[in-house]
């Protein structure tokens, strides 16, 4: 049985909110970018270049996510190495200037939905006194932080760590420790509830959490098996959790 937790640290997408997977070029935010670069690129290419570029962005997370420090590149700076670089330098430089208001209408997603029993989890964590706080990989934080405010669950958290705020991409455990050291919990006593077992588990014990909790999401299903990595629990969504803390609180009251 997993020793009860004095804080818990949660992913974002997959745990706290998910919406079905966008197409990588999204005819809202190609007609933003079209209307900002005007005739210096066709709709056409921006659209192929947008998709191409989130293609590409995917695979440096990947490739990243498997070096020993990985970090979050600047939004000026994933633009201009994934999608603009063949631009003129006109249209380059406006998508620059705008680069974290773009980035933001990337990551934002209008189908998000808080994932099942997530609320009754994080209320049942806060009545029992349990710090939380969100460690997400994101392209802009700022949407998340939005989300979640609009949702009325912002007051919840203690705080918010994004891997673009911060620099450092999970699983990097600087971001786990960052967090912790927020919300004044040493990293031995929090639990840590992801959906990935490459990102978020990986990060849990490079980190050294106690409790390494893996949340069943579409992107679950969809990772390589890593046998090395094994999560202590596994649950299905925010019911799960909520089960799972009351176990942990058997026998220490």
């Amino acid at each position: 049985m997993l020793r009860s937790p004095r804080a818990l640290l949660l992913d974002f997408g997959g745990v706290l909110a998910d919406a079905p997977r966008q197409p990588p070029a999204p005819p809202e935010l190609v007609r933003r970018l079209s209307d900002l670069v005007g005739d210096a690129v066709p709709v056409g290419q921006i659209t192929a270049d947008l998709t191409e570029g989130s293609k590409a962005y995917s695979r440096w997370r990947d490739d990243i996510g498997r070096s020993g420090d990985p970090i979050e590149l600047p939004h000026a700076q994933v633009w201009a190495d994934f999608v603009t670089h063949a631009w003129p330098e006109q249209a380059r430089t406006a998508v620059e200037e705008a680069a974290t208001p773009l980035a933001y209408a990337w990551a934002w997603r209008p189908e998000w939905q808080i994932r099942p029993g997530i609320p009754e989890a994080l209320r049942a964590a806060a009545d029992a006194g349990l710090p939380m706080a969100v460690v997400s990989n994101a392209l802009c934080g700022a949407a998340h932080r939005d989300f979640l405010a609009a949702a009325g669950l912002s007051d919840l958290f203690a705080a918010e760590f994004y891997s673009d705020e911060a620099g450092l991409r999970k699983p990097n455990p600087r971001l786990a420790w960052l967090a912790s050291d927020a919300i004044g919990v040493p990293i031995g006593e929090c639990w840590f509830v992801g959906d990935t077992v490459h990102r978020d588990i990986a990060c849990a014990r490079q980190a050294g959490v106690g409790g390494a909790i893996l949340m069943r999401s579409p992107r679950t299903d969809r990772e390589p098996t890593h046998p090395q990595l094994r999560p202590d629990a596994r649950i299905e969504d925010g019911h799960g959790l909520v089960t799972l803390l009351q176990q942990s609180q058997v026998g220490t009251e």
